[in-house]
C-alpha cells in the first residue's frame, strides 16, 4: 500500500480530564493529563501540550506546550503549575497540515465574546482550505497553518441561532459540524466543563472513561458513587495507567458535556441520508496501540483475525512466518497459525528509535530505518521468510528491511 499522495496522516492523540464531585478537588488532574498524554505517545512525537482550568467564573488557565515528546516538552518545574486545577485538555502532535513547530501546538486557546475556549483536535479537515478563506473574509486572521486553529476560530464566531449575550456552545459546535463533515475528534473546554465532539462519520476514535478508587479498578463493585472523575481519549489503552476503567465511546456525531456532575448528551448530529460510518481502518491496522478497544472489540484481536484471513486468501511457501514488529506482530501470528507455519522473530527493535512513519521528512525516516533494526541471523539463515508488515506507508521503509534480511542470509523474503 502506498500512501505518499493520499495525505494519510490524521494521526494525534487528544485527552481531557474532569474532577467529579466538589471542587476544589484532591485528585491530581495535571498529572492525570501528562500520564494519558504519555500512554498516546505512539500518536504523535513532535509536540505536547496541555491546558488546564479551575473552572471558576471567569476561569484561570495555565498552558504548557513543548516540542518532542512528552516527558521532555514539560519539565518538572512547568508541572507544579499544573497543581490546584479541576479539568483541563491535552493533545499530543504529529502534523497533518501545519509545520512542525511551537506555534502549531495544541491545545489552543482564544478569546470568544462569551470568554476564553481551549481546543484540542485529532484529524485532518477534508475542506480546509475553502474554510480558512471563509473565516478569513469574516475578518479573523489564522497566525498557524494548522486546521486545529481553523476550527478553534469557527467556533468562536456566533452562529446564526445564538441569542446575544447568551453563549450556545451546542449550536456552535452542530455549525461547524455543518460547515465540514469530517474528520474530527474535538475536546472544547469553556469554564467547568469539556465538550467531547466526533463527526458525524466517527472518522477518529474518541472513548469515554471513569475515575475509580484503585481498590475498585479491577472489580465490578464500583459503581457511580465511586467515580473520582472523567476522562476521554483518542484510544482507551490510556484509561488503565491512570486508575480509570473503560466507560464508552463517544458516538459518530455526538455531543458529550463532561462536567463535576457527570456525562450528558447533549445532541447527535446525523450523516446525510444513506450515507455510512466511515472509521479509519489505519487505527486498526497501525495507528491504535493493540490494547485499544474500538466498536466494542480490541485492536489486537482485529489484528489477528486479519493475519488469518491473509494467509487464506494469500497462501504461499515458506519455511518460517515473521514481522516488521511491533504494530503487524499480531498480524503475522494470525498468519502463522491459519498456514501452520511456525512463527518466529527476524528482527530486533532498537525501542530507543521513534517510529519512522510519524518523523516529519523523508531524511529523518530513512536514517530512523537505518537506526531501528537489526537482524537475528540464527532464525532465519538459509530460509523463506514469510514477512508480515503493516507499515507500508511511504515505501522508504520496507525495501531496506527486505535487503537487509537477505544479505543475512534469507533465502527468499515474501512481504505481505
Amino acid at each position: 500500500m502506498e500512501f505518499e499522495e493520499s495525505g494519510i496522516g490524521e494521526e494525534c492523540g487528544v485527552f481531557g480530564c474532569v474532577a467529579a464531585g466538589e471542587w476544589p478537588t484532591q485528585l491530581e488532574v495535571g498529572q492525570i493529563l501528562t500520564l494519558g498524554l504519555v500512554a498516546l505517545q505512539h500518536r504523535g512525537q513532535e509536540s505536547a501540550g496541555i491546558v488546564t482550568s479551575t473552572g471558576a467564573n471567569p476561569p484561570t488557565y495555565t498552558t504548557l506546550k513543548g516540542m518532542g515528546l512528552v516527558n521532555t516538552a514539560f519539565k518538572p518545574e512547568d508541572l507544579a503549575k499544573l497543581r490546584n486545577v479541576n479539568l483541563g485538555i491535552g493533545h499530543t502532535r504529529y502534523s497533518t497540515t501545519g509545520i512542525s513547530e511551537l506555534q502549531n501546538c495544541q491545545p489552543f486557546v482564544v478569546d470568544t465574546l462569551h470568554g476564553k475556549i481551549a481546543v484540542a483536535h485529532n484529524g485532518e479537515l477534508v475542506n480546509a482550505s475553502a474554510l480558512r478563506k471563509k473565516v478569513m473574509r469574516h475578518g479573523v486572521g489564522l497566525s498557524t497553518s494548522s486546521d486545529s486553529e481553523l476550527i478553534t476560530q469557527l467556533l468562536a464566531l456566533t452562529p446564526p441561532m445564538e441569542e446575544l449575550d447568551t453563549p450556545d456552545w451546542v449550536a456552535r459546535i452542530k455549525n461547524l459540524m455543518t460547515e465540514t463533515p469530517t474528520s474530527y475528534s474535538l475536546l472544547v473546554m469553556y469554564k467547568d466543563v469539556i465538550y467531547a465532539v466526533r463527526d458525524p462519520y466517527g472518522n477518529r476514535p474518541l472513548s469515554i472513561g471513569r475515575l475509580v478508587p484503585i481498590s475498585k479498578l479491577h472489580s465490578s463493585g464500583a459503581g457511580e458513587t465511586d467515580t473520582e472523575g472523567w476522562v476521554v481519549s483518542s484510544e482507551s489503552c490510556s484509561f488503565q495507567s491512570i486508575g480509570a476503567k473503560y466507560y464508552r465511546e463517544v458516538q459518530p456525531g455526538e455531543i458529550v458535556q463532561i462536567s463535576k456532575n457527570g456525562l450528558k448528551t447533549l445532541s447527535v448530529v446525523p450523516r446525510p441520508e444513506g450515507d455510512p460510518p466511515a472509521f479509519c481502518i489505519f487505527e486498526y491496522v497501525y495507528f491504535a496501540r493493540p490494547d485499544s478497544i474500538f466498536e466494542g472489540q480490541m485492536v489486537y484481536t482485529v489484528r489477528q483475525r486479519c493475519g488469518r484471513e491473509l494467509a487464506i486468501e494469500a497462501p504461499t511457501d515458506a519455511d518460517v512466518v515473521s514481522t516488521v514488529p511491533e504494530s503487524a506482530t499480531p498480524a503475522a501470528l494470525g498468519y502463522a497459525k491459519q498456514s501452520g507455519l511456525p512463527y518466529v522473530e527476524v528482527l530486533c527493535k532498537n525501542r530507543y528509535v521513534g517510529r519512522t512513519f510519524i518523523q516529519p521528512n523523508t531524511r529523518l525516516r530513512q536514517l530512523g530505518v537505518a537506526k531501528k533494526f537489526g537482524a537475528l541471523t540464527d532464525n532465519f539463515a538459509g530460509k523463506r521468510v514469510v514477512l508480515i508488515d503493516d507499515s507500508i506507508v511511504r515505501g522508504n521503509t520496507i525495501s531496506p528491511i527486505i535487503k537487509l534480511l537477505k544479505e543475512a542470509g534469507a533465502t527468499e523474503v515474501k512481504c505481505f
